[in-house]
């Protein structure tokens, strides 16, 4: 069967087990879907592992969330051969394909969630190769050509090209034109254009001329195969992130810090009021309560621009995610796109300020927030693209880690986000502002604290403000 013959052919199959049934042994797949469980190809994953080819190259964000039907139960079945992926590890237990990576049995290539993307979206252009400045200076960009553009040193990426896509939408009609809805519409785009078969399984399929020429999002060209979804997830089950309570703080000497919250509230003080902003995953998300009125514009990897706070309680919409999985309100004047537009956003200079949790930051201002000892790989995802982007990176994190060891340190013995990007700290205990090229300067502290109460628990070399604020004053 030659894909794209006809244009006009009539591409809808009965079921998602006659559209993979020709998948074979080895083929390199991409498979859409963003976070743990957002919108992935359920229907044709479920199908691709009843099938049971073996030896696959899989390509994705992440494979998701055991015990949900995402691209994990590949994994589970024996079924990868490859990965390349952003995630490989999250918080939580060992996952299958975790352990397969510790056993030598599942060759893995973490890539930056905006270069997995660009990869796909040279590859589907037809473009060999391109330079990239995410990554340099970190495991990613070793081995890898270097070159330097207006002094700005770059590594080279390569495009890639698939066998197959399977790929999730809102909408398609019988000749293969597709519409997306909401926030997931992510990697589908990219993915499709890479791939020599691209599946897509929808809520609805409808006649040709139903979709308005104006409202499709995906071209016909593209897609190979349309098949209805049949496997359903019931948003209310989805997994959360587990968190400890917004209001809880550690203690110091007995003495305690700021609250979680707190801490969000001090970072969103620094944002500039109507700016383009980032908020990474986690503890980063807490600065999004305290931004009411200042006319912040929100930013979200998997392609939305203008939401407000989080869904919580209630209906929520599964299309209505940020790149952290929270369920979101939009603001009037928000938009929706895919991950490569996202990333042009991240890259570009256009962010104002992200925000980024960490495991370490050093005395130069290097960042290490994707990967721990003991967890093969890691979780990348957008990171490193935001970090070499953004106007201003601040990270938000607690003090010290769980064990009690700073995580303020002179270098970093974690792997590398990126060299000298943060320009702020903010801790549950102080707030340091890094001078360009030079040492950070503490400039405010929790209330409570001495500054050598501080320091004790720093261990980088600081300079310290001739007047040393009090954090909690701020607001």
């Amino acid at each position: 069967m030659v894909p794209h013959a006809d244009p006009h052919a009539d591409k809808v199959y009965p079921s998602p087990a006659e559209a993979v049934a020709d998948i074979p042994d080895g083929a390199k797949v991409a498979i859409a879907g963003f976070g743990v469980t957002h919108r992935f190809p359920s229907s044709l994953i479920t199908a691709l592992r009843d099938q049971g080819a073996k030896g696959l190259t899989v390509y994705c964000n992440g494979l998701g969330q055991p015990g949900h039907p995402t691209a994990q139960m590949l994994a589970e079945n024996g079924q990868i051969a490859r990965l390349v992926a952003s995630f490989s590890s999250r918080p939580g237990p060992p996952t299958v394909s975790e352990e397969q990576i510790l056993a030598g049995t599942l060759d893995f290539e973490i890539v930056p969630q905006g270069t997995l993307v660009e990869r796909m979206r040279a590859g589907g252009a037809g473009i060999a190769a391109f330079y990239t400045p995410v990554g340099v200076g970190t495991v990613v960009g070793e081995g890898k050509e270097v070159r330097e553009f207006d002094g700005v040193p770059h590594i080279l990426e390569h495009g890639i090209r698939t066998d197959y896509a399977l790929l999730r939408a809102h909408r398609a009609d019988r000749i293969g034109n597709v519409s997306f809805r909401g926030a997931s519409r992510n990697f589908n785009d990219s993915f499709a254009k890479a791939a020599r078969v691209a599946i897509v399984e929808v809520d609805e399929i409808v006649d040709v001329g139903e979709i308005a020429p104006e409202d499709v999002d995906l071209p016909a060209a593209f897609v190979a195969r349309v098949v209805p979804t049949t496997v359903h997830i019931d948003v209310a089950g989805l997994p959360r992130r587990a968190a400890r309570p917004a209001d809880t703080a550690r203690e110091y000497g007995g003495k305690p810090a700021l609250a979680r919250q707190e801490i969000g509230h001090r970072v969103a003080l620094l944002l500039p009021p109507g700016g383009l902003v980032n908020l990474g995953a986690g503890l980063p998300n807490l600065a999004a309560n305290f931004l009411g009125g200042r006319g912040v514009v929100l930013h979200g990897e998997n392609g939305v621009l203008g939401y407000g706070g989080f869904v919580t309680d209630g209906e929520r919409d599964p299309d209505l995610h940020d790149a952290g999985g929270n369920f979101i309100a939009l603001e009037p004047g928000a938009s929706f796109f895919d991950s490569v537009t996202s990333f042009e956003i991240a890259r570009s200079g256009l962010l104002d300020a992200v925000v980024l949790g960490a495991y370490q930051v050093s005395g130069r201002g290097d960042l290490a927030n994707w990967a721990v000892p003991g967890r093969p790989g890691g979780g990348i995802g957008g990171a490193m693209d935001l970090a070499v982007g953004a106007k201003q990176v601040i990270a938000m994190l607690e003090h010290v880690d769980s064990a009690g060891r700073p995580k303020l340190v002179e270098t970093c013995r974690y792997p590398l986000t990126a060299p000298g990007c943060v320009d702020v700290v903010v801790t549950d205990l102080a707030m340091l502002r890094r001078a360009p090229g030079g040492r950070f300067r503490l400039e405010e502290i929790a209330r409570g604290f001495t500054v050598d109460e501080v320091l004790a628990l720093t261990d980088m070399r600081v300079d310290v403000a001739e007047h040393v604020g009090v954090m909690q004053e701020a607001w």
